[in-house]
């Protein structure tokens, strides 16, 4: 358990509204959708593996619908997603798009940490694809039915781990440099601080009102997301972190800044912040680079084959 743990005490209802949460079958994904489900919201679970999504979704409801207050829960529904995979974001988008009317809130919570160098089947770094990529393309699809909305929120879950990352555009796909797993996945993730940066900057140039983007650092967790580390570093290093586990924090309070920024009434009045322990915090330098993350918008619209796509005119 973490001995530091900031914690949301927002008590927010989220009857007839409906949230996107990406990596939602295991870990701080499947602890918000359990949250954001008891407060009443339409959960939509967006797992590569649809199979562990639904088991999932027996887990949540054998826990939940017997219970006193089972009226007062939302519902769940499982869709496929590979953010390694651009036809199957498309598709997954489309699904949605056409079977809901509103999107009020969108968690890019899906993510790999520091595995062995592999390609999409698109040419794209997995790290680079499944952690930023992906998630960029899955938002601005999505992200015309959310100004509609109104009000709606847009979480990027990423990474203390920004703040060594460093953003190369002359090989963001480690084509040419030799291959380092742990520079890759902080690059990733300084991706996503630097596309929340732009998106709120894009948003507020074309005049949107009420869709408000966040980044944040959930903590170091006890989850699945480091099971790479004994393949890309020397075999000890899990067996060392069991060392230091008292430091870590568990998929419950590894959630709650995730939970903060989605429902509590300050966060509705802020966009574009970077948040760790339910609180906003300093970025690096590097996450405040305004051209980089201009460029870095760009060349992301160029690599999902989008490039004159403009997401906010609706």
């Amino acid at each position: 358990m973490g001995l530091f743990s900031g914690k949301c005490r927002s008590a927010a209802r989220l009857d007839g509204k409906t949230v996107i949460i990406t990596g939602s079958n295991t870990g701080i994904g499947k602890t918000t959708a359990i949250d954001l489900f008891k407060r009443g919201a339409h959960v939509i679970m967006a797992c590569r593996n649809t199979y562990k999504g639904q088991e999932a979704v027996k887990d949540i409801c054998n826990l939940y619908n017997n219970s006193n207050n089972s009226k007062d829960l939302g519902q769940l529904e499982v869709v496929e997603l590979n953010l390694c995979n651009l036809h199957s974001i498309k598709e997954c988008s489309k699904q949605i798009l056409q079977k809901h009317r509103r999107i009020d809130i969108l968690i890019n919570n899906a993510g790999v940490m520091c595995c062995p160098y592999g390609k999409t089947e698109d040419g794209f770094e997995t790290q680079f694809s499944s952690n930023y990529l992906g998630h960029f393309l899955l938002t601005i699809l999505l992200l015309p039915r959310m100004i509609e909305c109104k009000s709606a929120r847009i979480i990027n879950v990423s990474s203390v781990a920004h703040k060594m990352g460093k953003i190369d555009f002359n090989d963001l796909n480690w084509d040419s440099k030799p291959y380092s797993a742990l520079e890759a996945y902080q690059q990733s993730k300084l991706c996503q601080l630097l596309f929340t940066k732009e998106l709120h900057r894009r948003l507020t140039e074309a005049h949107v009102e009420g869709v408000n983007v966040y980044s944040l650092h959930p903590g170091v967790i006890t989850t699945e997301l480091g099971r790479h580390l004994n393949k890309t570093y020397f075999f000890g290093v899990r067996w060392l972190l069991s060392f230091v586990r008292i430091f870590f924090k568990t998929p419950e309070q590894g959630a709650q800044t995730t939970i903060y920024c989605a429902v509590d009434e300050t966060t509705g009045k802020e966009s574009g912040l970077y948040y760790s322990d339910c609180r906003p915090v300093e970025p690096s330098k590097n996450a405040e680079n305004v051209n980089d993350a201009r460029t870095l918008w760009k060349v992301s619209l160029k690599m999902v084959k989008l490039p004159k796509y403009n997401p906010f005119i609706v």
